[in-house]
């Protein structure tokens, strides 16, 4: 039986928008298993992302609760929660949000480096990882000298370098052409497949989000899964 990686219980967030109060997120349930791929779609501004930052511990819900590994997500301390998320969760973005000053693979080493891992230790890894994503050539290229896809590619490869129990993504392909975002999207899944994590992606591609083995749709702040 597949262990349950995170699960959120009657997640609900509000936002203060003078003189009302918007509610985004109203009594979301969502259960993600070992293994799962689950894409959420939504409209613009249907509280897509903001459920993922949720899920991540990037935000506090207004009412019900995030569990990690079994654990209230939700109530933990500021420093536990920032732990449990650097162990347990990766993040890609629309924009890569690399370091243009290193290479490729200190880009990749430095969440490892920043938990204070040794130096050449954290870049044997991360050159182990960027060969999975197929940058085997590039490790020592500035980000000024990749393209966009392979950008995205090592995004991805620092993600995934401190071996996650989930890859929780956030319109990973938005900023990239059909072919590229395409190849980006099915790297994504072939590696969190083969390593048994779970993954999460935010997207409004629909011919993307069916290939996740999950769909559910958001819609007026309830998530209802597409079957």
């Amino acid at each position: 039986m597949n262990k349950i990686v995170l699960r959120a219980t009657g997640l609900t967030r509000k936002f203060l928008e003078a003189p009302n109060e918007l509610t985004v997120l109203n009594g979301v349930n969502l259960t993600i298993n070992e293994g799962d791929s689950v894409a959420i779609l939504g409209a613009s501004g249907s509280g897509k992302s903001t459920l993922l930052h949720l899920l991540g511990g990037l935000d506090n819900p207004s009412g019900g609760e995030v569990q990690l590994m079994g654990e209230s997500f939700s109530s933990m301390q500021e420093r536990d929660r920032d732990r449990a998320r650097n162990h347990s969760l990766g993040f890609v973005y629309q924009f890569h949000h690399l370091l243009q000053e290193f290479d490729a693979t200190d880009n990749v080493a430095m969440p490892l480096m920043i938990s204070r891992m040794d130096k050449s230790q954290a870049r044997d890894i991360a050159r182990t990882v960027l060969k999975k994503v197929g940058l085997g050539s590039r490790m020592l290229h500035m980000p000024s000298e990749l393209s966009g896809g392979e950008r995205q590619r090592v995004a991805i490869a620092r993600a995934l370098v401190i071996k996650p129990k989930c890859l929780l993504a956030d319109e990973p392909t938005g900023n990239l052409d059909g072919a590229a975002a395409s190849a980006v999207f099915d790297l994504m899944i072939e590696l969190t497949t083969a390593e048994s994590m779970s993954f999460i992606v935010v997207t409004h591609d629909e011919s993307l989000a069916a290939r996740c083995s999950r769909r559910f749709r958001l819609i007026q702040g309830q998530l209802a899964e597409v079957l």
